[in-house]
């Protein structure tokens, strides 16, 4: 999840919902990734970090297909959007290189929680970690007791406020230019599928 400072100007009481995306949401999520990716990371990395991190990250439209992609809206904008997968790929968008579509054994291996973004001017309202949430239920209904994703910078001190921990920081040099990164996971289960929304 891209999150963090640089919410926009203050907004009175908010009717947050949460549902499934569909191919229809995508004109108004793609500009939500780019202001996150652009606005979101700034505090932390500079101007060549963040156009290398535009080409290694993104959404991927195949978390939409599988039905495992999350839009929340206040008063009706998109103000975030996250999804979850039973697939291998643990980051990137559609643009990018080596994606693996192979599916993951829930008995073994950890669910992966993707391409979760927050519009910068709903930062630090909880539009973040309403997606983990609902994430971690269905996957949890699936069957899967552990979730593991790749943190930004900017996306680490929610997961870290989540439960997650870091099992291993890294650099992603796939552009030439260094973005660093930290993979995360945590347990799931009962208790979190109780916690999540209905699907």
């Amino acid at each position: 999840m891209i999150s963090g400072p640089g919410a926009g100007g203050i907004i009175g009481p908010m009717a947050m919902t949460s549902r499934l995306a569909t191919v229809a949401d995508l004109p108004a999520l793609l500009p939500l990734v780019d202001a996150a990716i652009e606005r979101l990371l700034a505090p932390w990395l500079d101007a060549e970090q963040i156009r290398a991190s535009r080409r290694i990250m993104g959404l991927d439209t195949r978390l939409i297909e599988d039905g495992t992609y999350v839009v929340v809206e206040i008063d009706g904008r998109p103000a975030g959007c996250g999804g979850w997968s039973r697939r291998t790929t643990l980051y990137g968008g559609d643009h990018t290189p080596g994606r693996d579509d192979a599916l993951l054994d829930p008995a073994t291996q950890p669910a992966r929680i993707r391409a979760m973004y927050t519009d910068p001017g709903f930062a630090r309202r909880g539009v973040g970690m309403l997606v983990l949430r609902r994430c971690e239920a269905a996957a949890a209904a699936e069957g899967f007791t552990r979730a593991e994703l790749m943190a930004t910078v900017a996306g680490r001190p929610l997961y870290e406020a989540a439960g997650y921990r870091v099992d291993e920081e890294l650099d992603d040099t796939s552009t030439g230019v260094r973005i660093p990164l930290a993979r995360m996971s945590r347990t799931i289960g009962p208790g979190a599928a109780a916690a999540g929304a209905s699907w």
